[in-house]
């Protein structure tokens, strides 16, 4: 390959790792043509850019980049090698995860860079397929914030649903106390007795004359 011709691959992949921040290293060998424009068709509906690089020159822009733990990926470019870039963080994971569902044995994840962690291995499929967007995560703490207001104006319209049943209840319960006063005054005429005593004290005056 001429060395001209090397600078411009450099500077694709450099300017492809600048406008996306997430990237998968990925070995797609063995594919037919078929299941190829199969994988081709599934990243352009996802947004995902998919191009096969030169071992070499991928590491050489990685090595190249001030990130230490990014340039630990190099040791993954071994054999057919196939870059996903992507600005949705499992969006390559979660089209391989289709298509192995539908008998695809390629793509295999060999390693990834994606939310500014670096991920190797191809039993990192299933971490990266769930994580989720910065937008579904703040929408995931929006959720959250808004549970307890929920909760509390539920709380507030069955309070206010039930207070009619409480008055109710209320009522009945005291109804009993009203009705009773009138036995207690019925029990006034027990001093009617009285005169009894008056009639004793007039013999004695009588026998005092």
């Amino acid at each position: 390959m001429k060395k001209e011709l090397k600078g411009q691959i450099i500077e694709s992949i450099s300017a492809q790792l600048q406008q996306y921040p997430n990237f998968y290293i990925t070995d797609i060998a063995g594919l037919n043509a078929g299941q190829t424009s199969t994988l081709r068709r599934e990243c352009f509906e996802q947004g995902v850019v998919l191009n096969v690089v030169k071992n070499t020159l991928f590491a050489h822009v990685l090595n190249g980049l001030e990130n230490e733990e990014v340039k630990t990926l190099s040791e993954t470019l071994v054999g057919n090698t196939a870059i996903m870039y992507t600005t949705v963080p499992a969006a390559p994971a979660k089209i391989i995860k289709k298509l192995q569902r539908d008998g695809f044995t390629k793509p295999v994840i060999k390693g990834a860079y994606v939310q500014e962690c670096v991920f190797i291995g191809e039993d990192k499929l299933d971490q990266l397929a769930a994580i989720k967007t910065r937008e579904e995560l703040i929408g995931d703490i929006i959720g959250l914030l808004q549970s307890p207001a929920r909760n509390l104006v539920s709380a507030l319209q069955n309070a206010a649903e039930g207070k009619g049943d409480d008055e109710k209840i209320y009522t009945a319960a005291a109804a009993p106390a009203v009705e009773a006063a009138p036995a207690a005054e019925k029990a006034e005429p027990a001093e009617a007795p009285a005169p009894a005593a008056e009639e004793a004290a007039a013999p004695a005056e009588e026998t005092k004359e």
